[in-house]
């Protein structure tokens, strides 16, 4: 028989069953919390809905579908809806009373009627019309730009002389960084207008701009019903940004749906696909920007008026960076004026050395980068002042990025001048002859086929008119000519080189230097006429700023070269060639 400790047993089962009392108890104390929260919940409930019950037959309160009504009906006052939408949104308040609320298609309808009641119909902001205040906030905000804030000036004049602002498209095309954002925003401030900016920039689905149809789960407004919601008015100034870079897809093409929006004829009667109401958009003041003007569609730049900003000179980066750069980059950081200053002559170098591009945004970071190297010093040396002069520049930023460039010169070498979405630049073309055993003549310098057409034509010019110009009239017969234009890496095109390489190549037949100092820029044709070229006022800026104040551009530029501003113009002697023999007088 097996003995079994009965003892041992016994003294095991206490442990046992304290811990199953413990944990009946825990139970039941938790089945008691749960069962009081049932009871408080189920108590309110009954008595909200009781409560709810009571408040509706005395008149107290209103369902949800009511209340929703009540307030779509209450947005609407003290405005004036077009009589066909007042219809549609009637409509809709009808059907909205007869939907179950938990219903989908009634979360459908009073979404619809969130936005149509919340449109600013016959809501606009009184213009103010004061030239001077607007001079004002233009001078403030922006140094230099003289014939730009003119133009808004002029702009801003016949809506003064009218009483009222009519819409308008505006186009502002530069250089990255020359403050086409910042001047938008100081045309509404000096208006007085609420201001919307939104970037179309790689905008692929025209659903952005007009909407997409309600029947779709999560359908939205375009932006521009989304801005008017904002703004709460039917004239905001309306930015629109980076309008040469929208995009194009399947989806559709935002361009071709922007051309209803940016016609004053026919928006009107702008229609969203998602509101499906008119919206009258004639009163809105549209501000596109653009660094080019290549990648828009030619009817939409038909709608437009064109508004040129060009790259700042040496002086008026200066003044940008003392009147409102350097300022913000001391009050970000935090640092009084009284510890931190930088003297002009520094200002200069940061500008020369570092920060030559057309805009301000790579001076802004240099002045950043600045500031926040002498933020290091002034806390490891709390009592401290800082003084930046021209000479701690290279010590706070490192060795400069660009050196005074050389002008290329000698025979066969001319100094010509290109522009582009980044500004202006000179392009100094080089021509040898490397041998005479035949004859031959090779580009190179990544040319793109306009400039290699160019090329060919100026030589073919040259070729036929040496006698004419004092050149060896047998001196291409056996030669092979190279013409090369630095620097190799950056692709160059466009026809205003012409006259440029003509004079490089005229100068090695004649073997005679061009003359000292010169900067040119023409397009030539076959029989010698000079043709006019664009984005003159970039050429003569970047002329300046190799120190270059003798110019030939061709005759009937001479309109834009008048317009430019008169520091611009300052100190420059100008040719001005109708045919290449005008260009051979200046140069030989």
């Amino acid at each position: 028989s097996i003995c079994v400790p009965v003892l041992k047993r016994m003294e095991k089962v206490p442990p046992l069953l304290r811990k199953e009392v413990e944990v009946a108890k825990l139970q039941k104390e938790l089945t008691g919390e749960v069962n009081r929260k049932i009871g408080e919940r189920q108590r309110e409930f009954f008595l909200k809905e009781q409560l709810k019950i009571i408040q509706q037959e005395l008149g107290i309160t209103k369902d949800d579908r009511s209340a929703d009504a009540d307030e779509f009906r209450s947005r609407l006052e003290g405005k004036v809806v077009p009589p066909a939408a007042q219809k549609r949104i009637d409509d809709e308040l009808t059907k909205l009373s007869v939907l179950e609320t938990g219903s989908p298609e009634y979360a459908v309808t009073r979404n619809y009627l969130d936005w149509a009641t919340s449109m600013p119909w016959g809501l606009y902001s009184e213009d103010k019309l004061d030239l001077g205040r607007a001079r004002k906030i233009l001078n403030d905000h922006h140094a230099g730009l003289d014939d730009i804030k003119s133009r808004i000036i002029e702009f801003l004049a016949v809506g003064a002389f009218r009483g009222e602002i009519a819409g308008s498209i505006v186009l502002l095309v530069g250089p990255p960084g020359v403050g086409k954002t910042s001047i938008g925003k100081s045309i509404a401030e000096s208006l007085g207008r609420p201001f919307y900016r939104f970037s179309v920039g790689g905008m692929r689905d025209e659903a952005e701009i007009k909407g997409h149809r309600r029947t779709y789960i999560g359908a939205l407004p375009g932006k521009l019903v989304q801005a008017l919601k904002e703004v709460e008015v039917m004239n905001p100034v309306i930015m629109l940004d980076e309008v040469d870079k929208l995009g194009n897809s399947h989806q559709g093409d935002p361009a071709s749906a922007l051309l209803e929006t940016l016609d004053p004829e026919q928006n009107v009667g702008f229609l969203d696909h998602y509101l499906d109401l008119r919206l009258d958009l004639s009163k809105v003041l549209f501000v596109c920007t653009a660094n080019s003007l290549y990648s828009i569609p030619g009817p939409l730049l038909d709608r437009m008026e064109i508004i040129r900003l060009s790259g700042y000179i040496t002086e008026e980066k200066l003044a940008i960076a003392k009147r409102h750069l350097w300022p913000r980059q001391l009050e970000r950081a935090g640092v009084p004026k009284n510890r931190l200053a930088i003297s002009d002559s520094a200002l200069r170098n940061l500008i020369e050395g570092y920060a030559r591009e057309a805009g301000v945004r790579q001076l802004d970071k240099q002045l950043g980068k600045l500031v926040r190297k002498a933020v290091v010093k002034l806390l490891d040396e709390p009592d401290s002042k800082i003084k930046i002069g021209p000479k701690d520049i290279e010590s706070y930023l490192g060795m400069a990025f660009w050196h005074p460039e050389q002008l290329l010169t000698g025979v066969g070498v001319v100094t010509g001048l290109a522009w582009n979405s980044m500004g202006g630049a000179t392009l100094p073309i080089e021509a040898t002859r490397i041998h005479t055993l035949n004859r031959g003549f090779k580009l190179t310098g990544k040319l793109g086929d306009v400039m290699k057409e160019s090329a060919e034509i100026a030589f073919s010019y040259v070729n036929s008119h040496l006698k004419e110009f004092k050149g060896d009239p047998k001196f291409f017969d056996q030669a092979f000519v190279h013409m090369h234009v630095p620097e190799g890496a950056t692709p160059k095109d466009g026809p205003s080189a012409g006259i440029s390489m003509a004079s490089a190549l005229l100068s090695l037949a004649r073997n005679q230097a061009p003359k000292k100092g010169v900067a040119m820029t023409g397009e030539l044709t076959l029989t010698g006429l000079v043709l006019p070229i664009g984005g003159l006022r970039e050429k003569v800026i970047a002329a300046r700023r190799l120190k270059l104040y003798e110019l030939i551009i061709p005759e009937l530029n001479r309109g834009d070269f008048e317009e430019l501003p008169d520091y611009l113009k300052e100190g420059l002697t100008m040719h001005f060639a109708k045919r290449f023999s005008d260009v051979v007088k200046v140069l030989f």
